[in-house]
């Protein structure tokens, strides 16, 4: 039977270690047998888990051994990672087991060197961190999870189910991941990635900000504004716009422009049921298949999709 070895550590988030947990203990094959056997290991015989402390009945031993190596996140994944955790999980990994991270868990694995020259994710909140702490990682902020193969990560929180079921259906299909889905209340594919998720935060004050401009092109983002109107506006040349605005956003105007119409049409596909067409003219756009490619290269997901899922 294939062995799930899932890795509490000290102050490990409740919700990730149960992900696994749940999932994989829930699958059950065709014929009624069970689909995993599901270990759950520590460093210590206790650990933390947020408001509760839990016993743990296995040692990191067992990772060398299993199938299916599952490392939830942590309370805080700034804290270090004892390093007989991390040379546990290079040496599951040298003897051929797959090891997926849940969200922050992302930094344990990351900091066993496995992911080098990967792409992997973590929740929307901390991509930009781990891309800075492990520059070799190529981190995707957009995606639910990301599977290389042996090593899979997954975003934030809910992620970690998609992540599971997706394991599911490599290792026994479609089908059995299907139902497998449907005790957990899940669909077996979620439309988009975490991308529709993210919230945007204005760029802080400082004494060169751009913040009276973007609150102009906020109030205006109906209009039809070119590169040329937004640069008469701030008064400044379109090079130093653009160049202030790369200073300070980390985008072009335009772009910047483009997702505040995104995030007003978000607005009004969950507290309306105005229809797409008239969505896409409230917000900007000029016609609606622009405003269906802008949607979904920002969000991950189509207008419709979206609806469906926050209306």
């Amino acid at each position: 039977m294939h062995t799930v070895a899932v890795l509490a550590l000290d102050s490990v988030v409740p919700f990730d270690l149960a992900t696994p947990m749940e999932v994989f203990q829930r699958t059950r094959l065709p014929d009624g047998r069970a689909g995993y056997r599901v270990l759950v290991c520590a460093a210590t015989p206790t650990v933390t888990a947020g408001a509760f402390s839990m016993a743990v009945p296995w040692g990191l031993d067992v990772l060398v051994d299993a199938d299916t190596v599952v490392v939830p996140g942590v309370s805080d994944p700034a804290a270090a990672t004892p390093a007989t955790v991390l040379d546990s999980l290079r040496a599951a990994a040298a003897n051929g087991a797959r090891i997926a991270s849940i969200c922050g868990g992302a930094f344990t694995l990351a900091a066993t060197g496995l992911l080098d020259g990967q792409r992997a994710t973590t929740h929307w909140l901390a991509t930009d961190r781990l891309a800075a702490e492990h520059p070799r990682i190529q981190v995707d902020p957009n995606v639910l999870y990301v599977d290389n193969g042996q090593f899979l990560t997954s975003a934030g929180a809910a992620a970690g189910l998609d992540l599971c079921l997706h394991l599911v259906r490599r290792d026994h299909g479609a089908a059995v991941a299907a139902a497998t889905a449907r005790l957990s209340v899940m669909p077996l594919e979620r439309a988009g990635g975490q991308a529709q998720f993210i919230t945007y935060e204005p760029p802080a004050a400082d004494g060169a900000t751009l913040e009276p401009l973007l609150t102009w092109m906020r109030d205006n983002a109906r209009r039809e504004l070119t590169l040329a109107d937004i640069a008469r506006h701030a008064g400044l040349s379109t090079r130093t716009l653009n160049r202030h605005f790369r200073d300070q956003t980390g985008t072009s105007p335009l772009r910047w422009l483009h997702r505040v119409r995104v995030h007003q049409a978000q607005h009004l596909l969950e507290t309306t049921v105005h229809p797409v067409d008239r969505v896409a003219t409230q917000v900007g756009f000029g016609s609606t298949t622009a405003f269906r490619d802008c949607f979904k290269r920002i969000t991950g997901t189509s207008p419709q999709a979206y609806r469906r899922s926050f209306r």
